[in-house]
């Protein structure tokens, strides 16, 4: 009876397909850009401390720091290192006179914390020399398109001359700019004059010293907003969430996977039943049970849908797989956790159907068969 009908029967699994592609993607698509706006949080992997302005509510609001912050916040208790970092937006002007904007970030002269991990090309010190800086390869990809990687491009910011003297790998962020790492001294040197700078201030715990309990004497020693890079990381997070409609845009595409999904599954299980009640009868006519009837539909809605679900994760996959080298989608995947949930929805999507659809079929009136 299933595979009798060939239109039905690639119908339902359409239904089935469409409706897992749909939430498979887009919720990993969520997910990932929502990872996107802490990227740079986890990025800095050496400090388990952020320390920034009582005011700052999310990662790109920044309230500059005095200098003199910095000290107060090494003379904590507990404290193992403490060092500047400096984030902000800047425009970058290339030889032919087209101006960028950038994400600039300034780290530790010293200590380089901050600085991006995973260099591809020139020297990893290089950010050490006056007027030198790194630049991730996604953003020399987007700032110079069609040309191969390489050191030694020349940018200016703020009639600063800067060189570009490595390129290295990074997760993009939430705001796709190109990201422009330099020194922190020379980040103080190319940035227009103000009273302060410092955006924040990085700190390492003590061995033996709770991150929780050296946040709360920062706080209270220092009067500044101390957070754990995962309590920093997840504020940003939920600032997004909270403030700009991408969740709901998303929830609705979802929604509405699940409702196309449902609807079509539905209706089609429903034809596929209402065009085959001879069969239904003739079959109970014989003394099949309605147990056994519900449990043949069964099998028929788990061969629908494990091959529907299948293909629509293999299409997810296959999806992820072709943008992977894409810039804008760089870092965006398919999570398990979403594999298992969409597998969960689309197993009570298939239930309902057949429960929708088996009404007629247990009311059914085994003499019908009879009846020509």
């Amino acid at each position: 009876m299933l595979m009798g009908d060939r239109a039905k029967y690639f119908g339902l699994i359409f239904g089935v397909t469409f409706a897992t592609l749909l939430m498979t993607q887009q919720v990993s698509i969520f997910i990932s850009l929502m990872a996107r706006t802490a990227s740079a949080i986890y990025a800095v992997d050496e400090a388990d401390i952020w320390v920034m302005d009582p005011r700052v509510r999310y990662l790109e609001e920044v309230e500059p720091l005095r200098d003199v912050e910095l000290g107060n916040v090494r003379s904590v208790a507990g404290v193992e290192w403490a060092v500047p970092f400096y984030k902000g937006l800047a425009t970058i002007r290339m030889p032919d006179g087209v101006t960028q904007q950038v994400q600039l970030i300034g780290v530790d002269d010293v200590t380089m914390v901050g600085r991006c991990p995973e260099m591809v090309m020139g020297d990893p010190m290089a950010l050490q020399r006056p007027q030198q800086a790194m630049m991730d390869v996604n953003g020399f990809l987007f700032t110079w398109p069609g040309e191969p990687l390489q050191v030694g491009k020349q940018v200016e910011l703020n009639d600063n001359r800067l060189t570009i003297s490595a390129l290295c790998e990074v997760m993009p962020t939430f705001f796709t700019f190109p990201i422009l790492y330099v020194s922190y001294n020379t980040a103080m040197e190319v940035t227009p004059p103000t009273r302060n700078k410092m955006s924040f201030v990085l700190v390492k715990a003590a061995d033996g010293v709770s991150v929780a309990e050296l946040t709360e004497r920062i706080t209270a020693q220092t009067g500044l907003q101390a957070l754990s890079q995962h309590d920093f990381a997840w504020r940003s997070i939920n600032y997004i969430l909270e403030r700009t409609g991408i969740p709901i845009n998303f929830g609705i595409t979802i929604i509405l996977g699940v409702l196309i999904g449902l609807a079509i599954t539905a209706q089609t299980f429903y034809i596929f039943v209402v065009e085959n009640l001879k069969q239904f009868a003739a079959l109970k006519a014989i003394g099949v049970t309605n147990l056994q009837l519900l449990r043949m539909v069964l099998a028929q809605a788990a061969i629908v849908g494990l091959s529907g679900y299948g293909l629509g994760v293999g299409l997810t996959a296959v999806f992820f797989t072709v943008t992977a080298d894409a810039p804008a989608l760089k870092g965006f995947q398919m999570y398990w956790q979403v594999v298992v949930g969409t597998a969960g929805v689309m197993t009570l999507i298939v239930v309902i159907s057949i429960l929708f659809s088996l009404r007629r079929v247990f009311k059914l009136d085994p003499a019908m068969v009879f009846r020509g």
